[in-house]
């Protein structure tokens, strides 16, 4: 009988698994956007210029001169190539959709891994998807996700069993990190330290140093009054009395460990060698064409005003973030407002994590899928608490059933088809944010290689994309003097497009001949009313001008 029910059991888990699939690559598809966002545009001709020049460090793209470039996920941009060499932007497309599919259906199966439980995880893993939809892009961040929540499953499974094999995974996700996306390479070591900060907390704890130091105290004072018995046997019964107190200690602490009111706190050896992986690890960041970029790359990024002007980079207001600050409070409110515990190291996690969205709300995509295995715990542990379990393996049973199946997948191909139908009549290349046109007029009808044109930030990368040396696009570091000493270009860019600064001084100092701009730009305003700029060419969106530099 016992046999029969674990194969049951098994039976259903796998129904369950495979719906589970089927359902997230259906979410998934669904909110994969069929439109590409900027940077996707230059990491297509980036990756064909390595297959042409290697990992040279110099720029091809901008007609400044002798700009050295980093090449920050050269690896995701020779790999997009090739996607895109095969299947244009249809194979890009494609290749969102898989990386996508892959992130969810990892998500899911770190948590069923980490929580022994299959519904939670189930659900979870969809609202996570749903609410990092607008990070989902052609990116080299998207394939981070990927290593990232792969990363925290191995340091799961490490401490627990110490496998070598998940030690492996380890190093070799960071020497992929290190390739695919320099920028958020220390995030990989970031991700060790609430697992250490809980051990070093305990090491610390079980010290018992005052008791030690006190200890030693006596043990010297005996030793100077050796020949006073009188004195060296009351010595020695304080000695004792502190060996019995810190035996009591101990054993209080260790009571407190088994039944915390709050906070759960664990000693796990496996620590000392997750320790040894990350000193290991710092090595490999040698391991790339890049040389030292990985160890300098973000500082140099902070050090610039790049991440203040760039929307992606900057502070999270959480009342504009709504679906953010609801999780926020419901993740606060378990902890406030139940009895459920959390562990250290899962505080330390979560903790670090809002930090990292509020100061950046590129991270929010982090605290969402990073944090998700806390907020599995925390509800698991909630629904556990208030007797809700019964009710789950009921509706697991349910949901394999003939007929919940066919709920469920309705239900997922309703939703899917919602949030797709939209996109139904949506183009690879927004032409009402890209100058598709106005690059088809440049290229028909100017001089690219004698001219120096000057364009905005947002669409610089098509053009680029389009084989037109730009004056900026969105690899924003390139343009700043962290990288290029002297090199002004992304502040003047900013001045110019927000008239902070006499545009004709500017393009007199980087002797302009045409300039491209959004016809609701304000420095179109200024240059639709000068008659030193004739308009060469107009459409809905996008007026090219030809300077009189005379």
């Amino acid at each position: 009988m016992k046999n029969k029910n674990e194969k049951s059991v098994k039976r259903r888990t796998l129904v369950f698994n495979i719906l589970a699939i089927v359902c997230i690559i259906l979410f998934c598809i669904a909110i994969t956007p069929v439109t590409m966002q900027n940077d996707t545009y230059y990491t297509v001709k980036v990756g064909e210029s390595i297959t042409q020049n290697g990992v040279d460090g110099k720029d091809h793209f901008s007609w400044h001169e002798n700009l050295d470039y980093e090449y920050p996920h050269w690896l995701y941009d020779v790999m997009m190539y090739y996607i895109y060499n095969m299947g244009g932007w249809t194979g890009i497309y494609i290749s969102t959709i898989i990386f996508t599919c892959i992130l969810g259906i990892l998500l899911y199966f770190t948590n069923v891994k980490i929580t022994k439980n299959h519904i939670v995880p189930f659900v979870l893993t969809v609202g996570a998807i749903y609410l990092i939809k607008s990070y989902i892009t052609a990116r080299a961040q998207l394939v981070t996700y990927i290593l990232f929540v792969l990363e925290v499953f191995f340091i799961e499974r490490f401490i627990r069993n110490r496998k070598i094999g998940y030690a492996i995974g380890l190093l070799l996700i960071c020497v992929l990190i290190a390739n695919l996306h320099v920028a958020v390479w220390p995030f990989f070591f970031v991700l060790f330290l609430p697992y250490i900060a809980e051990y070093l907390i305990c090491l610390i704890v079980d010290l018992d140093l005052i008791l030690k130091i006190k200890k030693l105290v006596y043990k010297i004072q005996k030793k100077i009054l050796h020949k006073k018995a009188d004195k060296v046997k009351i010595i020695e019964e304080r000695i004792e009395q502190l060996d019995t107190q810190r035996q009591k200690i101990k054993q209080k602490r260790d009571e407190n460990r088994k039944h915390p009111y709050k906070i759960k706190i664990e000693r796990n050896k496996n620590i000392k060698y997750l320790i040894l992986i990350m000193l290991i690890a710092s090595l490999l960041g040698l391991c790339t064409p890049l040389g030292t970029t990985p160890y300098t790359y973000l500082i140099d990024t902070m050090q610039g005003d790049t991440t203040e002007n760039i929307n992606e980079h900057l502070p999270l207001t959480l009342i504009n973030q709504k679906d953010i600050l609801g999780l926020l409070i419901a993740v606060i409110a378990l902890l406030m407002l139940t009895d459920i515990k959390i562990r250290l190291r899962d505080l330390f996690m979560f903790g670090g994590l809002v930090i990292l969205a509020l100061m950046s709300r590129r991270h929010i995509s982090l605290l969402v899928l990073l944090g998700m295995p806390i907020y599995c715990k925390l509800i698991i542990a909630f629904l556990r608490k208030y007797k809700c379990m019964d009710d789950l393996k009921k509706l697991f049973k349910e949901m394999t059933g003939l007929y919940g199946i066919a709920i469920t997948l309705c239900l997922f191909i309703i939703v899917s088809t919602n949030i797709y139908r939209p996109k139904l009549d949506d183009n690879y290349i927004d032409e009402s944010s890209y100058p598709v046109q106005a690059c088809d007029y440049i290229l028909a009808n100017l001089d690219i290689n004698n001219m120096r044109i000057y364009n905005e930030y947002n669409y610089g990368s098509y053009m680029l994309y389009r084989g037109i040396p730009v004056f900026i696009d969105s690899r924003a570091d390139l343009y700043t003097p962290e990288f290029n000493p002297g090199c002004t270009v992304f502040d003047d860019f900013l001045n110019i497009s927000n008239i902070g600064t006499y545009y004709e001084n500017k393009f007199d100092e980087y002797d302009i001949t045409h300039v491209i701009c959004f016809k609701n730009a304000k420095l179109n305003m200024f240059l639709s009313r000068n008659y030193e700029y004739k308009e060469l060419y107009s459409d809905d969106h996008f007026v090219i001008y030809e300077r009189d530099v005379v």
